[in-house]
This record gives C-alpha cells, structure tokens and sequence, in this order.
C-alpha cells in the first residue's frame, strides 16, 4: 500500500540522521514504492516554497546545490523549482529571468539510473534543502523593476550592452580601453538621467533602492568579490559578499542594479582571458605561474579597476550635471546615497572587512595592474562581508 506514510517513514530515517546507513535505508524504502512518487515530488516542493519563504531565490538554489553536491542534484532543483512556479505568487522581473535561466533538463538529460540511486539523490537534495538557513529577503527590491517588466530595455542599457560586448570579444587593449570607458560614462549618464526623471516625479524610476544577489564564483572569489565592489561602488551602489553561499547581495537604484550586473560580468569576462594570456607569457618566458599568480592577477585587476571605474563615473556624472536645469539634482543624489546605505544598514546590521589573501605573486600584481589600466577600468572601500 503505497500512502505519505512511506515518504513519512523515509524522512524519518533519513532527514534528520546524516548517517550514510539511513540514507541507503530510507531510500530503499522510496525505490520499493514507485506509488510514493508524487508525494515525494510534493514535498520538495514544499521545501522550495519554504526556502523562498526564508529569503532564497531561484538562483540562490542553483548555485548552493551546485557548490554542495553534484549534476543530478542540481537537475532535480531545477525540475522542482519549475514545477513549484505556477503556484508562486508573481515575484518580478528579476524573479523571472532566474526561472527563464534554469538549466535546461532536455539539454542535460540525466543519465539512466536504478530507483535506489534516484532515491539517494532525491534524499541529499531534500537533507540540504531542510538546512537551509533564512537570508535577507530582497522582495523590497522587486517590487520597483515591476515598471520595467512592462517596458522594453532603454536605447541606453542597448548601447552599454553592445560596447561591453565588443570589449569582451576584441583581442586589441587599446579597443577595449576605449570601449569600457565609453561603457562607464553611459551608465554614469543613464543614471542621472534616471535620477532627473525621479526629481520631475514622472515615476519611472522607483523611490526606493532595491537589492539583488550576484554569484561569486570559485575559484579566486575573493578578489572577484572585490571586482564586484568596485563596480558597484562606481555605479551609486554597495556589495556585501556572502562567501559561504557565494554570492554578493548589492543595493542601489534599479537602474545602477542594471548597470552593475552588466559590468561585473564584462569585467569578470575580460579580466580573465587577461589572466589567460599573461599566464601563457609568463610559461613561455621559462617561469611556471600557479595559483598564487593567478590570484594576484586578480587581485591586482580588481584594485585597480576600483579606482579607474571610480575616476570615469565621477567625471561623466559631474559633466552631466553641470548647468543641470534641474535645481533638486544634487539634493535627489544626495538623498539616493543615504537611502542605499540606511538599506544595506537595516539588511546588513552587522557586517566585517575582510583582507585580502594570496596576493603575494609580484609579476601577477603587476601583470593584473597593467590589464585593468588596458580595460579602462587602487583605493576603495574595504570589502563588506554579511
């Protein structure tokens, strides 16, 4: 007789003992009853549901199973994560893109398994799931991008989208310099122009800064959490990087958000095929580079894009307004800057600095310094760790 009993007595045995014996039991108690599925599939759901509940968002999910256990799980989270949408409430713009980025199970179908060992991987996935612990929910940062759901991307953001692509895929330094540069100086524009249409009260863009969370990925996250911050910092906006998780939630202005997360991918793009060539110069001048170089490399990438992106976005926006026919602009600015850091003190109530470490490679740091200065992207302030 196939009941919830059986997913009752399998979660019994297997959720809350981390024993590999209650694993292998609980889940040959699921592969004899293939009459359990559903309900097996119901519960995780109603994991995903909670987690969300607890502040998690889809990406969140992804990233965390990925970093924890393997493949098969994260085609499972993703196949429940679909499966429990149409239930959700609508969640935003942001909220959508995640579920559009899903992996895709048709490109990744799962090999052939027996029902034992798809038990097994069902269990580890809801054991990690279950542990989950509650994050600062970003929901006050959805619920402006709600405008921008309905309305197409601005000729703006086109325009920085196309020069940041064009950095990435040109093997000329000089191209990429001018490139970037141009990029930072139209997001610096966009955001004044984002700014003056607030000050006239014409409501696109929202009174309130919001938040989401950007993956920092392994390996090197630190000085890629450092990257993060220095763009966010040219860009109105503050990082706080999460390293267990692997991720830095940012606060700003939607459009800034925008900005942020389109510059930090640049960045991170060029930043390492920068890495990729400096490493081969070095190995074929004789030296062996090794994590250390490739740390420093970055390290030294990050440090000094801080102070280029800074330099660039604070000469676009003091051309842009110069003369401003808009009185309240500089106020409006003002005020923008204090809303961003009384949200991330309310979110982040207590955070630390963080130093940073491994960057003690002298031709890496050099070699890192003279890619960022070819990137057109020093001192910032030290990286916030929630």
């Amino acid at each position: 007789m196939s009941t919830p009993s059986t997913v009752d007595r399998a979660f019994e045995t297997a959720l809350y003992d981390t024993a590999d014996a209650a694993l292998d039991t609980a889940a040959s108690l699921l592969a004899a009853d293939p009459a359990a599925d559903p309900e097996l599939a119901r519960r995780g759901e109603e994991f995903v549901a909670t987690a969300w509940r607890r502040g998690w968002q889809p990406a969140d999910l992804v990233r965390i199973v990925r970093r924890e256990l393997d493949d098969a799980h994260v085609r499972l989270v993703a196949a429940l994560v679909r499966a429990q949408a149409p239930h959700d409430r609508a969640r935003g713009p942001r909220w959508a893109a995640q579920l559009d980025d899903l992996p895709d199970a048709d490109a990744t179908a799962p090999p052939r398994t027996d029902r034992f060992s798809h038990a097994t991987a069902v269990l580890e996935l809801y054991r990690l799931l279950l542990r989950l612990p509650g994050l600062e929910p970003l929901e006050a940062g959805e619920a402006p991008g709600r405008d921008r759901e309905n309305r197409p991307e601005s000729r703006a953001l086109a325009r920085i989208r196309a020069l940041l692509a064009k950095a990435e895929a040109t093997g000329y330094p000089e191209e990429a310099e001018a490139l970037s540069a141009k990029a930072q100086e139209l997001m610096a524009r966009h955001s004044v122009d984002e700014v003056l249409l607030a000050a006239q009260g014409s409501g696109t863009s929202p009174d309130m800064p919001g938040a989401c969370r950007i993956g920092v990925e392994p390996p090197y996250e630190q000085a890629k959490a450092v990257l993060l911050d220095a763009a966010a910092d040219a860009n109105h906006c503050r990082a706080v990087w999460n390293e267990p998780f692997g991720f830095s939630t940012v606060v700003g202005f939607e459009a800034d958000l925008e900005a942020v997360e389109l510059l930090y991918t640049s960045l991170l793009v060029q930043a390492e095929a920068a890495m990729t060539k400096a490493e081969a110069g070095q190995r074929a001048g004789g030296r062996k580079r090794t994590k250390t170089f490739r740390q420093s490399f970055l390290a030294a990438y990050a440090h000094r894009a801080g102070t280029r992106l800074r330099a660039a976005a604070e000469a676009a926006t003091e051309a842009a307004t110069t003369g401003a026919a808009d009185a309240n602009l500089l106020p409006v600015l003002a005020s923008r800057e204090v809303a961003v850091t009384d949200r991330v003190e309310r979110m982040f109530p207590q955070t630390t600095t963080t130093r940073l470490r491994g960057a003690a490679d002298a031709a890496g740091w050099t070699e890192g310094t003279r890619a960022a200065d070819a990137a057109r992207v020093g001192h910032h302030r030290p990286l916030k760790r929630g």
